[in-house]
């Protein structure tokens, strides 16, 4: 068989050091690309918080809630074209959709550069939400096309790896691009969106070049890695493989599941404080009696340290096979580091809380939807769930644009107070979700283990099991 053929499933690898290479090869192919494509969209969207600091507010006289305003926009189009940009993929294909929008949102984001009044900057930031809508649960989506659900979290941490990477990254350059600031007459804020726009154009440029579609064409591999790749995600779920054609119940049937509704409640406790913490570090060191280009160093090192956790989680979460735990790990971490920031403390010590926020947004999200993704079974119904997911991240950006507000400078006791009120939320939704899930799971244990005594099985086709997806009897929810 050629390695450009379609494989035949009966063809599959099954020596250990065999899969691992292949997983490998696979490893190497995607998560540097998708994680570069991640860090670079992750700049482009924080960017305007080291661009306030640089001198944006006073050059376009923004006044009262306008920066927030701005940033609010910006999360409410990611909000609308999340779903629709979702099943777009599907139908353009990854290696044509991904890319693309990336080169736009890089195209968006250098224009900012040149705004000069506030009408202009919010229409930017409108259309950057609309790009940039694509990414994140396309990137989800497309991971649980490739790797089986208890590999999953590695992966996911290792390109959500990169949104803290881009937080320590965006502070660096922000730092040196300041001292560009009068360069062609223009301010440092102006230079900090045109060059970090013209790396996504160029990222989004490099990938459409390198882009792989599915498993089954992953020209990269043999005939037979394909056929294992194949094997190992179609019934890694269900014992008779996953519904991949497209059906309006497939939507529906996500739409009204309980599950995804219940993740997009822990998917804002958490991801709230992601985006607070993302948008406004600058401001709120700023805020402890640093200059602008010390308050842009200061932000990197609790990223340093968020980016290394990310991945010590994410590897001790798919050997365990959990993610309620690092779930709730996370939220424990923002709580006390929120906590903390309150607090009438040494200014060290509320430094001291920002990395424990860092650490537990970025290294508790990647569980998330990781968890959701492992207990949706179908190709559209999971990507549907994700994407709904994803909305609900936007919204959590919608709240953290709105909580951090001019008047409470600088030490943005409410927003603090309504973060830890989200992180609470969350420590109580969770609990309640994984016992929903692990008394499902005994029931149906229990209901295998009497119809083996009896000798006897409830019979269903497998075209029945499909549809039946994660309500099937021998399904199995992740904890």
């Amino acid at each position: 068989m050629s390695a450009g053929a379609t494989p035949k499933l009966g063809a599959a690898i099954c020596l250990k050091g065999d899969i691992e290479r292949l997983w490998q090869k696979v490893d190497l192919r995607l998560i540097p690309l998708l994680t570069t494509m991640y860090v670079v969209a992750f700049v482009d969207k924080t960017n305007i918080g080291n661009a306030k600091i640089q001198g944006l507010t006073s050059q376009l006289a923004l006044t009262g809630d306008q920066f927030n305003i701005i940033l609010t926009l910006n999360f409410v189009a990611n909000c609308a074209f999340a779903l629709p940009a979702n099943l777009l993929l599907k139908k353009l294909r990854p290696s044509v959709w991904l890319p693309g929008i990336a080169i736009t949102w890089g195209i968006i984001t250098t224009l900012h550069g040149i705004v000069k009044t506030y009408r202009q900057l919010l229409a930017l930031r409108i259309l950057l939400g609309i790009a940039e809508a694509g990414l994140s649960p396309g990137i989800l989506y497309y991971l649980t096309l490739w790797y089986p659900r208890h590999m999953l979290q590695y992966r996911i941490g290792l390109f959500w790896g990169g949104a803290a990477v881009a937080g320590a990254f965006s502070g660096l350059l922000a730092y040196g691009i300041s001292f560009m600031s009068g360069t062609a007459g223009l301010l440092g804020w102006s230079w900090i969106f045109i060059i970090e726009g013209i790396m996504s154009v160029v990222v989004g440029v490099v990938a459409a070049f390198m882009f792989v579609d599915y498993p089954r064409t992953a020209y990269f591999l043999t005939a037979e890695e394909r056929a294992s790749l194949v094997r190992n995600t179609l019934y890694d779920s269900s014992s008779v493989g996953e519904d991949e054609e497209f059906a309006t119940y497939h939507v529906v049937g996500a739409l009204l599941d309980w599950q995804v509704w219940v993740a997009c409640l822990v998917e804002i406790s958490i991801i709230t404080p992601v985006y607070g913490i993302s948008l406004f570090l600058p401001s709120i060191i700023n805020g402890f009696g640093f200059g602008p280009a010390i308050s842009q160093l200061l932000s990197v090192p609790p990223y340093v340290i968020g980016t290394v956790m990310v991945v010590v989680w994410a590897v001790w979460s798919d050997r365990l096979k959990k993610r309620s735990l690092f779930i709730l790990l996370g939220l424990c971490f923002c709580l006390v580091g929120f906590a903390i920031n309150v607090s009438n403390v040494p200014l060290g010590v509320k430094y001291f809380g920002t990395f424990l926020v860092v650490i537990g947004g970025y290294a508790g999200f990647p569980a998330i939807p990781s968890w959701l993704g492992n207990n949706l079974v179908g190709h559209y119904r999971r990507g549907t769930g994700l994407a709904i997911q994803a909305i609900s991240g936007q919204v959590g950006g919608i709240i953290a644009s709105n909580i951090y507000r001019t008047q409470d400078e600088p030490r943005y006791i409410t927003g603090h107070i309504a973060e830890l009120a989200l992180v609470v939320m969350g420590l109580l939704v969770v609990p309640m979700a994984v016992a929903v899930y692990a008394r499902t799971n005994s029931r149906r244990d229990a209901m295998q283990r009497e119809a083996s005594e009896k000798g006897s099985s409830q019979q269903y086709s497998p075209e029945e099991l499909r549809k039946l997806a994660d309500r099937a009897p021998d399904f199995r929810y992740t904890l």
